[in-house]
């Protein structure tokens, strides 16, 4: 995980080879290896060592052309754990690589988008994140090619920051919107990857786990640094602009930094980050950025990423744990006790010592490469380090030849300044004319630069009237125009202003050239009285010296001539810079009036903007006045489907109402957002006609269908139910009313209408059917268990009967053995034929669960599956009671202590389970699977060994009873008469007594059918399947001697009157 910053050039050209074809050759074949085990289809973090490769790559050929060369071939559309993988080594690659890496990935951006979008119109895990990830890359490389100042790995100096962000505060502002995007799409892909975890700390530690979670070590760097500049930028907004004005920003933070926050917190937690990354603590709250002294209290969240050794190239030899072939499955065994449990574990070794062994191997190769490898930096860091004396040493001895150097050039420039000295001391008498007559051009080409300075003056003036009059034209169109004029004409002002200094500064110079020219004329005048002087003196050297003397006087009068005139020429240029000052004062009273004119203009636009405020405001309070009403009629309407008589018919489900109250309490919560907002700023009502709109819909959806689902429940929750819909609907009206009104808005409540909402989501809770209380994730371990159970009970029974058979030998003989074995027998004919039909059930169930539950584990199927997984369970445990109960039965006919009836009964009810059992089964088999086939066959064969077990029952009751012969000898006609009225009155007490018999044994099943749970609504249930069987209040399964789910029959025979047997069945 360390971040490769500086790699030095040694390491990248350290190639094999002999020539730059092999170099290059190599270099591809590495890269291609490290892309393909970097990049694959297993769920599994791509390793660190492939992906550090891949950025010395990028390093060693300066851009990311051999990286995307490769990526291009991936098929990323296949495999959505591959788009995933790719997504996270692209993100390594940006942060870690090659700047050039961010120029070569904008060609790329088409790509990566549309991978992101296949997979986001995709229903799958990765999918979605791939989806996500890809926006994240997208916003990241925009970011950094609009704003090259920051690095791809975002680490900058707060001198650096100040430096992008400028001094326009609209930059700032600006510079801030896109990190808050930035920030959003890296939080939104942390919150996906831990939506789609389970909560449990282990899932950390699972491969699969750490496929999604890795991707997170570079988010929460990226995270890190955006947080620290966000702070430092709405510091210093707040510092420059008022706090009204960043309210949306401050909210903005607010929220990104309580889910960054809690991003840490839950990537803290895990075991996985511990070992790789060290995230820092965010504060309690977040920074009080209207105290400007709060940014002295910012703490930067620095992120520590532990040093780690590099590993080298994976062993030839390892074994690969799961890419063998799949084991053989084991021969079916005979016993069903061993089909059932599997054979005994320690037969053979675990896998997970052999890769306990070969990681330990690794580890110890490791270790000795590390030693290597920082040998090799301590020898390579001693070099440098003599390299550095070396170079020092050679830096102190050209420091040393410098300094010599500087003072032999000083020397020689004083004496070539003393032989320059000289050399003019010479020639100076002989230049004085030479010189006078230069200084009268340098005087005349001075005068030619100020005429044109002069010109260029008058055509900038003109230059900026024009630009003046431009502006002032543009300051009528808009009002941010105004603003712009505004700046232009500061600008013109110091314009203005700069060339009135510069001229003030020609004429103060031409005027010092003026006083530095008489003073050089005062000077050759004084040597002009000298030379006569030194004529007067000198008259009797000759007349070689008059000549001269005429020679100077004319010498003089063309200088006075010249002077005189370069005297008129400054009177005129002053004459010229008054009326340039003239000019100027006019113009700046021009400029005057013009800016009371724009001031008046500005007005009526303030004035042009308070009116469209004022109508702005009113428009949008006849937006929400619009919906309100609109939301008034569907309350109204939902409201008088209480009442309504054609609504009676009308069902739903608890489960629907309470995902309905669940939506609408939500809608609530939106709603005084929205009002909130709407309070704060009237010129925006959108957030709360949304949140209206929604809370509207929902709410009448909720008082609808808890008035449908009120007509099946009983009578005292359906009245509660029914009165609770009706506050709701009076407190909704009530509130929706308020909004309509300008005053009554201020005062609005909308948590008011949480407390009905409430009572209604309780009341759903309550009308769940109970077998809800047990939790999903524990349906796949109850039908295993209870299948296991139902095997076991039967196999107790077999032997049970053998045993019972055994006792009848040695305690009875004759016809009693006789019927008692025949009994006994076809009862173990029943018990094989029920074993076999669970046998077979069990196959089909593992048949229907392998079908249909796809990419899920089978945990998640029967979880997803949740009211078949039931019937499974109560049909399981229905057989078992059933078997339990006949031998128990079988026992007592055999000792004598119970009824032939008893026996009956029992195989009727054992027929009456196994139907349930094979319907259970049957309802989600395909139509023509074999071991549907088998089912079907092994259901009849129950059937038929249950009608034994009757027949054989009821003729050996037949056998034993002793059957009184009538004597009617000795009887008279008056006792004949009265031993018939006897039996007449014998026969209806019997009538009577099964008449209540029949009526205890309909309210008994009614009971259970009502403890079971059997009050599912129609409305959710499919047509033509039973209703919901019951589903145990607790996981934890009851004895087999205790009755589940089946209720017993008293009677011998069928009930005419229901004409089959009663067995409750699940909804699927």
């Amino acid at each position: 995980m360390n971040s490769i910053k500086n790699v030095p050039a040694r390491v990248l050209s350290r190639r094999p080879g002999h020539s730059l074809e092999a170099e290059r050759e190599q270099f591809d074949k590495t890269q291609a290896i490290s892309i393909s085990k970097a990049i694959n289809t297993q769920e599994a973090p791509v390793k660190e060592k492939h992906a550090r490769r891949i950025i010395l790559g990028t390093h060693h050929e300066k851009g990311a052309f051999t990286f995307w060369s490769y990526a291009i071939g991936l098929p990323l559309p296949s495999s959505s754990i591959l788009s995933w993988k790719f997504c996270h080594v692209l993100h390594k690659v940006l942060r870690d690589g090659h700047p050039n890496v961010l120029h070569d990935c904008q060609r790329y951006r088409s790509n990566i988008r549309e991978i992101g979008d296949l997979w986001g119109h995709l229903h799958d895990r990765y999918g979605q994140l791939v989806n996500i990830y890809t926006k994240l890359l997208l916003t990241k490389i925009s970011f950094h090619l609009k704003h090259p100042e920051f690095p791809a790995g975002l680490e900058v100096t707060d001198e650096v920051l100040e430096k992008a962000a400028g001094t326009d505060v609209n930059n700032v502002f600006q510079l801030t919107v896109e990190m808050f995007d930035y920030m959003d799409c890296a939080l939104k892909l942390s919150e996906s990857v831990f939506r789609q975890l389970n909560t449990a700390i282990a899932v950390s530690q699972m491969s699969s786990g750490q496929c999604r979670l890795a991707p997170l070590i570079q988010v929460i760097q990226d995270c890190s640094h955006l947080y620290h500049y966000t702070v430092k930028l709405m510091f210093k907004l707040h510092s420059c602009l008022p706090a009204d004005t960043l309210q949306g920003h401050r909210d903005r933070f607010h929220e990104q930094f309580h889910s960054l926050r809690n991003f840490f917190r839950r990537a803290s937690d895990m075991l996985y980050f511990k070992r790789l990354i060290q995230i820092p603590r965010l504060p309690e709250g977040p920074p009080n950025f209207l105290r400007a002294s709060a940014l002295a209290e910012h703490i930067k969240p620095v992120v520590v990423i532990p040093e780690e050794a590099p590993e080298d190239e994976e062993p030839e030899n390892l074994i690969e744990i799961g890419t063998g072939p799949p084991a053989t499955e084991p021969a079916v065994v005979a016993d069903l006790f061993e089909q059932t449990f599997g054979p005994p574990n320690g037969s053979m070794k675990d896998d997970r010592d052999l890769q306990i062994e070969t990681l330990k191997r690794e580890v110890e190769t490791l270790r000795t490469e590390l030693d290597k490898i920082q040998l090799e930096a301590q020898r390579y860091m001693a070099q440098l380090k003599g390299q550095v004396n070396a170079l020092e040493a050679e830096l102190e001895e050209q420091r040393k030849q410098k300094q010599k150097a500087l003072v032999d050039n000083e020397q020689l420039r004083h004496e070539v300044a003393r032989l320059r000295a000289a050399q003019l001391e010479g020639e100076r008498h002989q230049g004085l004319r030479e010189e006078a007559e230069k200084k009268a051009s340098a005087t005349e080409a001075r005068y030619n630069k100020l005429k044109e300075k002069h010109s260029e003056l008058i055509n900038t003036h003109a230059e900026l009237l024009r630009k003046n009059a431009d502006t002032a034209k543009q300051l009528t169109v808009t009002q941010q125009s105004q603003e712009e004029v505004a700046r232009v004409k500061e600008q013109l002002a110091f314009q203005v202003a700069q060339v009135k200094r510069e001229s003030e500064m020609k004429l103060e110079e031409q005027s010092d050239q003026l006083e530095k020219l008489k003073t050089e004329l005062e000077a050759k005048a004084g040597e002009l009285v000298r030379a006569q002087a030194a004529l007067s003196r000198a008259e009797q050297s000759g007349l070689e010296l008059s000549s001269r003397l005429d020679a100077l006087s004319a010498e003089k009068d063309t200088l006075s001539s010249v002077v005189r005139q370069r005297q008129a020429e400054l009177v005129a240029a002053q004459s010229l810079v008054q009326e340039k000052e003239a000019a100027l004062g006019r113009e700046q009273e021009r400029s005057s009036r013009e800016k009371g004119e724009l001031q008046g203009r500005l007005a009526d636009k303030e004035s042009q903007e308070q009116e469209l405020q004022c109508r702005l405001l009113d428009e949008q309070f006849a937006v929400l006045r619009g919906t309100a009403a609109e939301a008034e009629r569907i309350l109204q309407d939902a409201v008088g489907k209480l009442d309504d008589p054609l609504h009676l018919r009308c069902t739903s489900s608890p489960d629907y109402l309470v995902s309905r109250a669940q939506a609408a309490l939500d809608a609530v919560s939106a709603l005084e957002k929205g009002h909130a907002q709407y309070l704060i700023s009237r010129a925006d009502a959108s957030a709360l006609v949304a949140a209206l709109t929604r809370f509207s819909h929902l709410a009448a959806d909720t008082i609808v269908h808890g008035s449908a689902t009120s007509h099946l429940a009983p009578t005292d929750p359906a009245d509660r139910l029914i009165d609770t819909c009706r506050e709701c609907g009076a407190r909704a009206l009530e509130l929706v009313k308020q909004l309509q009104d300008q005053r009554a808005l201020l005062q609005a409540q909308p948590g008011l209408v949480q407390t009905p909402l409430q009572g209604i989501l309780q009341l759903g809770q309550e009308l769940k059917p109970k077998s809800l209380d047990v939790r999903q994730e524990e349906l796949g371990a109850m039908v295993d268990k209870e299948t296991a159970a139902t095997s076991a009970a039967i196999e107790d029974a077999v032997r049970r009967i053998e045993d019972v058979m055994n006792q009848a030998r040695h305690a009875s003989s004759g016809v009693k053995l006789e019927v008692n074995e025949r009994i006994l027998n076809s009862c173990t004919d029943l018990m094989k034929a029920i074993r076999l039909l669970v046998t077979t059930s069990t196959s089909l169930q593992k048949e229907i669960v392998e079908s249909g539950r796809g990419a899920a584990t089978q945990q998640e199927f029967y979880a997803k599956n949740s009211r078949w997984t039931e019937g499974l369970i109560s049909a399981s445990k229905a057989v078992g009671w059933g078997a339990t109960q006949l031998v128990e039965s079988a026992d007592r006919v055999v000792l004598h202590t119970g009824k032939y009836e008893e026996l009956i009964v029992c195989s009727h009810e054992i027929a009456a389970s196994t139907a349930q059992l094979v319907a259970a089964s049957k309802v989600k088999a395909e139509k023509h699977s074999p071991h549907l086939s088998r089912l079907q066959e092994c259901s009849r064969a129950v059937n038929e060994m249950a009608a034994s077990v009757v027949a054989s029952t009821r003729s050996g009751q037949e056998q034993i009873e002793d059957r009184d012969t009538m004597d009617f000898s000795g009887l008279s006609l008056i006792k004949l008469k009265k031993q018939e009225m006897e039996t007449q009155v014998r026969v209806l007490e019997l009538e009577k007594t099964l008449e209540v018999e029949r009526v205890r044994l309909g309210e008994l099943r009614k009971q259970h059918y009502v403890l079971a749970g059997a009050m599912g609504t129609p409305g959710e249930e499919e047509p033509g399947r039973p209703s919901a069987a019951p589903r145990g209040g607790s996981s934890k399964k009851p004895p087999l001697a205790q009755k589940p789910s089946v209720a017993p029959r008293q009677d011998q025979q069928l009930d005419k009157k229901d004409g089959s047997y009663a067995a409750p069945l699940v909804n699927y």
